[in-house]
């Protein structure tokens, strides 16, 4: 009998660890985007950025693979540097801001990859819905913020197909390229 109470007492007692090992780490809005690349006319390559609207990342510290992310990204904070060519990216030509001021990525498996993560994810952009494969470096170790958090970085990288989401499906790919790079910083805060 009072093994069976000792045995009941380490299991109440190992409950709470076991809900310990995932933390929840919102990202910092002020230190995450997305840039993105994408040809032009095939001779030169135009640069560009979103802001990120909201992320969550719950992360399994002891497996990494049962961690997953959410993130919202606001088109309409598209920035090229070029006044013009940012309002035409807003316009219906392009993102149509107006109707899809905001793209989603929902990820559904993240899977180790030596020292880097695949993450296996939904990408909601333009009202269409596609599966992207991101390699994530990171998480780095964490650091102290000066909101008194730890705070951890991640680097990503996916290459999309820009008539896969229905983004100018009329516009050559000569004028501009269908292959989007993207490469996404992420700070995230522990809560």
């Amino acid at each position: 009998m009072k093994s069976l109470a000792l045995a009941t007492g380490i299991l109440a007692l190992a409950a709470p660890l076991a809900w310990a090992q995932t933390s929840t780490w919102v990202l910092d809005k002020n230190h995450s985007e997305v840039d993105f690349t994408v040809r032009h006319m095939g001779i030169s390559n135009v640069h560009g950025r979103f802001g990120i609207a909201d992320g969550k990342i719950l992360f399994d510290e002891t497996d990494a693979t049962k961690s997953s992310v959410t993130v919202t990204i606001d088109v309409a904070s598209v920035d090229t540097g070029v006044e013009g060519r940012d309002k035409d990216l807003k316009s219906d030509h392009f993102f149509d801001v107006a109707t899809f001021p905001t793209a989603t990525f929902v990820s559904t498996n993240v899977a180790k990859n030596g020292n880097d993560l695949t993450v296996i994810g939904n990408l909601t952009l333009h009202g269409v819905t596609k599966p992207v494969v991101l390699t994530v470096e990171g998480p780095t170790a964490p650091v102290p913020g000066m909101d008194h958090k730890s705070h951890s970085g991640y680097s990503a990288t996916a290459t999309l197909k820009r008539a896969d989401f229905g983004i100018a499906p009329k516009m050559p790919s000569a004028m501009v390229g269908d292959d989007i790079k993207l490469e996404i910083e992420v700070d995230a805060a522990k809560q």
